[in-house]
């Protein structure tokens, strides 16, 4: 079963998706974090709470909008506005789902705000997942998801409210000072030793968004398991490869 719930507080209004099985109080919740301009009704999330919730009925995955994505409201895209969303599902599964154990999958941008989080907090899951993880998600957004120009045309109009948008479900509104903090947010430079047995990460050998060479170098840096899949593109399209994405995470998660 499935149904769409909001989070409210501190001037935030999260849009959420739930799947849960005979009812939403769960021991066990996957918090899924889409990509860059992804949304709640991601098709993949769907599918892993499907094969998830088959096995295990005391199980639930949400899945939730970032501000500027999905239906969310917000105007501007800001890091600190992410990690407060992060911090408010994290929450809020562990008080209205009850649920005691924690997992997180991420896609992309989610995998990057994941590791973020993770760095900055400490780590509130058992066991995370990051497919196609833009760990150096300033150059990813610059290079590979904005038109050709609109650095430059930031650049020029800096300090004067200029922004551009980019994405692919939704566009988002980009900033001179939403790249400044992803520059100062670079996760490459962070320490993962203590956490990274509990990760892994998920990449295509293909990728068109995010170099592969880029997150090997970064997983074997920090040690954290890191498995290529032959041949699957950044988005992992197609159910063959959507199912294996499932199929490892849900081995990885040991549900």
């Amino acid at each position: 079963m499935q149904k769409y719930y909001e989070i409210n507080g501190n001037g935030s209004n999260i849009r959420c998706k739930l799947y849960y099985g005979s009812r939403p109080e769960a021991g066990r919740a996957v918090i899924f974090l889409p990509g860059f301009s992804g949304h709640r009704d991601n098709r993949t999330a769907a599918r892993l709470a499907e094969k998830m919730i088959s096995k295990h009925r005391d199980a639930v995955l949400t899945v939730f909008d970032w501000p500027c994505h999905g239906s969310d409201v917000k105007k501007k895209l800001t890091l600190s506005d992410c990690d407060a969303y992060l911090s408010a599902v994290i929450e809020h599964a562990k008080e209205r789902f009850g649920a005691k154990e924690l997992y997180a999958a991420g896609v992309s941008f989610g995998g990057y705000l994941a590791l973020k989080y993770i760095s900055e907090h400490g780590d509130p899951f058992k066991k995370t997942v990051l497919l196609s993880t833009a760990v150096d998600m300033y150059s990813v957004l610059t290079a590979s998801v904005m038109k050709e120009g609109d650095l430059e045309r930031l650049m020029k109009g800096r300090g004067r409210g200029k922004e551009v948008t980019a994405g692919f479900d939704r566009k988002i509104p980009v900033t001179a000072a939403f790249l400044d903090e992803l520059r100062g947010n670079d996760i490459r430079g962070r320490d993962f030793l203590e956490y990274a047995g509990d990760i892994l990460m998920i990449h295509g050998t293909k990728d068109e968004i995010v170099p592969e060479e880029t997150a090997r170098r970064f997983a074997d840096g920090s040690l954290i398991e890191y498995l290529p899949v032959e041949g699957a593109d950044h988005r992992f399209s197609g159910e063959t490869l959507r199912d294996l994405f499932v199929k490892y995470t849900l081995d990885f998660f040991d549900l």
